[in-house]
């Protein structure tokens, strides 16, 4: 028989191996549940939840949509429906009847007429709106029967997106869609999107093209009207003279060249949707901030700002964040930092978005974060739009 010490150290052992077992429930039951307790159903296909994190002795204040593609369809919209322009993330989802949004990608912020320029890729409803640059990583939205697919990857850059076919033996590559035209040896596509005339200087040859076929030229005049039924080609440099020489009557068909991914056999899939971003965060489940390929610098990767980032889920969903910083309640978040907490929710592939003053998350009617520029919400370029798919009590938006 076991003697009275023994019998005593036995229960003593087992207490405290009760105790350990106790211990370690309470330690690991916030790693397991915290995410799924965060997050609350606020609409069908869409959840929510608002994170504040210590990171470096600072709060950290987030907010966080979870997306189900089957129930939701994201779109991407540019300000004013137009190629130029700025307006706030929350006027272009009210406009678009959105129940959710969050600012897009890059843009030109100044006090020209071309702000609102975006400062990469930009593709809405298969159309090309704005041409890739220095191969940054982007977003595209491939539209489905029932959902949508997402993919994140590099856009590359390329000499043009589009051709100007003149005859069965001239083709004239387009360097550029709807932006400021230089002064020097550039090509730019203006189409009826853009603005009502071209905005240009008195510097290039401009063709107006109505139906297909010039309707006239206009030399060192600039500032052409875009017929709506056509577009307008403005030229410098060496091709202005070839161009000069064109008459009324000419057939011009411009070929646009749509961007996406190729799929395994080597065939373009074209987005539906695109926006850009720099740099990449995650790749296939892991952390791979490619800010030295896109031609960013690390300080905008360590740097502590607001930010604003997409992700594609292990489960399938996707997810869409922001970050407040610049303010004693939220100090901001480095993209290292930021990569790893989206590895915790289960990313498999992300991306930053345009952050600082720009970061912003609507939803349900109102702004759930805290832009940091003291007006308040900045106006954008581009914003990704939420809406509720129609099987579940909601009229989408329409495409444009």
């Amino acid at each position: 028989m076991r003697s009275e010490t023994q019998l005593n150290a036995a229960r003593r052992l087992k207490g405290l191996r009760l105790l350990i077992l106790l211990l370690l429930c309470v330690l690991c039951a916030p790693v397991v549940n915290a995410f799924a307790q965060d997050f609350k159903t606020v609409a069908p296909g869409v959840e929510y939840a608002e994170v504040t994190r210590e990171i470096d002795k600072q709060p950290v204040r987030m907010n966080v949509l979870r997306l189900d593609l089957t129930k939701v369809r994201l779109d991407v919209v540019h300000a004013m429906d137009a190629a130029i322009g700025l307006e706030k993330t929350s006027a272009i989802a009210t406009r678009h009847r959105a129940f959710a949004a969050i600012n897009g990608g890059f843009f030109r912020m100044d006090d020209s007429i071309w702000a609102g320029d975006p400062a990469g890729v930009l593709q809405i409803n298969r159309k090309v709106w704005s041409e890739p640059n220095k191969d940054r990583i982007a977003l595209l939205i491939f539209d489905g029967l029932n959902r949508q697919t997402i993919q994140i990857a590099p856009i590359p850059t390329k000499k043009g997106l589009l051709e100007a076919k003149i005859s069965p033996a001239v083709s004239i590559t387009i360097s550029g869609i709807n932006r400021e035209r230089q002064d020097s040896s550039d090509v730019v596509l203006y189409t009826p999107k853009f603005h009502r005339t071209t905005l240009t200087n008195m510097k290039g040859i401009e063709i107006v093209v109505s139906k297909g076929v010039i309707d006239h030229t206009e030399k060192y005049l600039g500032n052409a009207i875009i017929p709506t039924d056509g577009f307008v080609l403005s030229v410098t440099g060496n091709l202005a003279m070839f161009f000069a020489r064109m008459r009324k009557g000419f057939a011009i068909e411009i070929t646009e060249l749509g961007l996406g991914t190729l799929n395994k056999h080597g065939d373009l899939l074209v987005a539906d949707d695109i926006t850009n971003g720099v740099p990449q965060l995650i790749k296939d489940g892991k952390i791979d901030i490619t800010w030295e390929q896109e031609k960013t610098t690390k300080a905008f990767v360590d740097t502590k700002h607001p930010r604003t980032a997409v992700a594609k889920l292990k489960d399938g969903k996707f997810l869409m964040i922001t970050v407040d910083g610049r303010s004693e309640s939220s100090g901001g978040i480095s993209l290292t930092d930021l990569a790893a907490y989206l590895l915790e929710l289960g990313a498999t592939d992300a991306m930053n978005l345009d952050g600082g003053g720009s970061s912003t998350m609507f939803l349900d009617g109102k702004v759930v974060n805290h832009p940091s520029d003291k007006e308040g919400e900045r106006k954008v370029s581009d914003a990704i739009l939420v809406t509720l798919r129609p099987e579940h009590g909601k009229v989408p938006r329409d495409k444009h």
